[in-house]
């Protein structure tokens, strides 16, 4: 395996990391201020950066599946690897190259199994930027982390669906631009645990279909891409809108995580590379106790620390990364697994020793450390918690030595060998 970037690679990660240092890092306080204080969720200079992205055709580069007459870069998962670490030094520098969950996520499962019209009409506007949209799988009911508990009904009635139930943590159905949601539900509840589900399009103005509420996350609220709780009541959608076939709904949303797993833990890397050069900077600027923080081994130890933790995340979202596009997403489950565990660890654990450097401004919105905490510390919930995520690992383990010869014959002896 050969993770060395190509030349065409290298040249648009330069031109995304000019592009960020001189556009977008220079407005990060205008986005504080009118985002995160006053609320705003699409502003003009966001539109502004987007539209000027797009002209350089810096644009859906986390698609690899994109057709000829798509516009975007079509890199691969272990291409855009890299560029997703710039992204991730900031929560909204991925809105700019239209390269943001839950659209790329969504724009993937539309090109994978959407029909001609359902691309016309619902995946083309996402891969121009002209419109968002939301994916809503979990529920507050059940225990979501066991997928096949999900309990939302879509039954047939002549050529529609009637979909009840309610979801939580449906991302960005709260965002008024958004024009669409991807539902899970239960088409079929007679049959296996693993094909009784389905997924569908619902207009987000379909009746019947509500917002309750945007639920704040370690009470920060995400303006722009809100976690909304919706409400589905006998929510009518013609049967057209099934996305892929009936009862292949884990199938379909199986294919969105692969790909949106790496683009998570190359983010979190790129906030990480941010966290330790500003507590190096603090380091070397801050004196207590008569000498600059930098002098004393505790805070040496925990920099070396945290470089370690990352450069070996990074080795393996990279490896991941290659294997899915290698092998495909059936083949890479293991290494998937692996990052969603390692990288969630070495998140908190950076986030946390960097609050500690900087004491009281590290428990403020003053800086990026306590909402870097707040986020490592979902990612051990989201996308399957770390606890599923050991069990598959398991499993496939020891899938994996099943037909083997046995080891211990070879490596054990006396009476505590059996």
């Amino acid at each position: 395996m050969d993770f060395t970037p190509t030349e065409r690679v290298l040249q648009l990660r330069d031109q995304v990391e000019y592009f960020f240092n001189e556009k977008i890092l220079p407005r990060n306080h205008e986005w504080e201020e009118r985002v995160e204080r006053q609320g705003e969720v699409w502003p003009d200079f966001l539109m502004d950066l987007r539209a000027e992205a797009k002209a350089l055709g810096l644009w859906n580069m986390a698609l690899p599946l994109l057709a000829d007459d798509e516009p975007g870069t079509r890199l691969s998962n272990l291409e855009f690897a890299s560029i997703a670490e710039i992204l991730g030094r900031l929560p909204w520098a991925s809105y700019v190259f239209n390269c943001n969950v839950p659209d790329v996520p969504n724009m993937e499962i539309l090109q994978m199994f959407g029909t001609p019209e359902q691309k016309q009409r619902w995946l083309h506007p996402l891969l121009q930027g002209d419109t968002r949209s939301a994916f809503a799988m979990t529920e507050p009911a059940v225990a979501s982390s066991d997928a096949t508990n999900i309990a939302t009904r879509i039954e047939r009635d002549g050529d529609d669906y009637v979909i009840n139930g309610r979801k939580w943590f449906a991302t960005n159905a709260g965002n008024a631009n958004c024009a669409f949601t991807i539902v899970v539900g239960v088409t079929d509840p007679d049959a296996a645990p693993a094909r009784r589900h389905s997924i569908v399009i619902v207009p987000n103005d379909t009746p019947g279909f509500s917002v309750v509420r945007d639920i704040p996350v370690f009470a920060h609220t995400d303006h722009v891409t809100p976690h909304s709780e919706v409400l589905l009541e006998d929510v009518r959608v013609p049967v057209a809108n099934l996305l892929g076939d009936e009862g292949a709904g884990f199938l379909v949303g199986q294919a969105r995580l692969g790909p949106a797993r790496i683009h998570h833990c190359m983010r979190a890397i790129g906030n990480c590379e941010v966290l330790i050069r500003l507590m190096l900077e603090r380091a070397a600027g801050r004196v207590a106790f008569g000498q600059p923080l930098q002098n004393y081994a505790t805070l040496q130890q925990w920099v070396a620390e945290s470089r370690l933790e990352l450069e070996q995340s990074r080795l393996l979202v990279q490896h991941a990364a290659w294997k899915l596009d290698e092998q495909g997403g059936k083949a890479a489950r293991k290494e998937i697994s692996l990052i969603k565990i390692g990288v969630a660890r070495m998140y908190q654990s950076i986030a946390d020793r960097a609050i500690q450097v900087f004491g009281a401004l590290g428990v403020t919105p003053d800086g990026p450390f306590a909402a870097a905490l707040s986020l490592a510390r979902s990612f051990r919930i989201y996308d399957g918690p770390d606890e599923v995520h050991q069990r598959a690992v398991f499993r496939l383990e020891q899938a994996e030595i099943a037909d083997d010869e046995n080891w211990s014959r070879h490596y054990l002896s006396g009476p505590g060998a059996g």
